[in-house]
């Protein structure tokens, strides 16, 4: 004969199991929610960051050579009209680096920020290890904050290496790149021309 007593007793334990399982499944499901969560995160995160690395860069409208004196010494600026890339946030130019290879010759420089130049300037010489900041458009700062603005970064070769090795002679050709903060680059490589004159201002 069935007892009607045991069968409840095996009813309570299936219950209590079954409240268990759902339990572990709710904390299970919590767990996954939270990780999907923070990946979607890291992933929009990531995604920014490469978007950034895509369009936050300059684009180099012209470069220029200065022969500071005489012609035998080389060109011993170079100067580099940029602009925001389009699509491109603000860039400031003081978080940016520049990175020079010239006759055999590399150097890494950052912004100096005492050598900063507005439009009622002449010119922003930059100290050793250091770029220097021209703006030639748009407001009194090194950001560029609109499509209009223009800035020059001036590049003085002849404080690259010993003995003035970086500055470009007749033919000599030079290659710069320009890394904004978030990480948007822009290269260019140039030669100089075949002659040279005293103190004349060249297009590279």
């Amino acid at each position: 004969m069935f007892n009607d007593n045991d069968r409840g007793q095996v009813g309570i334990g299936t219950l209590i199991v079954f409240i268990a399982m759902v339990l572990v499944a709710a904390i299970a499901a919590g767990v996954l929610i939270n990780t999907a969560g923070l990946l979607q995160s890291q992933a929009e995160a990531t995604g920014e960051e490469s978007s950034e690395q895509v369009t936050d860069r300059v684009v180099v409208s012209t470069v220029t050579g200065v022969v500071a004196g005489d012609a035998d010494d080389g060109i011993e600026t170079v100067n580099l009209t940029v602009q925001r890339s389009p699509g491109a946030g603000d860039i400031n130019l003081n978080d940016s680096i520049v990175e020079v290879f010239s006759n055999g010759t590399s150097a890494t420089l950052t912004s100096d920020d005492d050598a900063f130049a507005d439009t009622s300037s002449d010119s922003a010489a930059p100290g050793e290890d250091n770029f220097g900041v021209n703006k030639i458009q748009g407001d009194d700062s090194a950001t560029l904050s609109d499509s209009s603005d223009r800035a020059q970064l001036i590049v003085d070769l002849s404080d690259i290496g010993e003995d003035e090795e970086a500055n470009l002679k007749p033919g000599n050709s030079v290659s710069i790149t320009v890394t904004t903060a978030a990480g948007g680059s822009a290269f260019v490589e140039k030669r100089a021309p075949s002659s040279l004159d005293d103190g004349e201002t060249v297009r590279l």
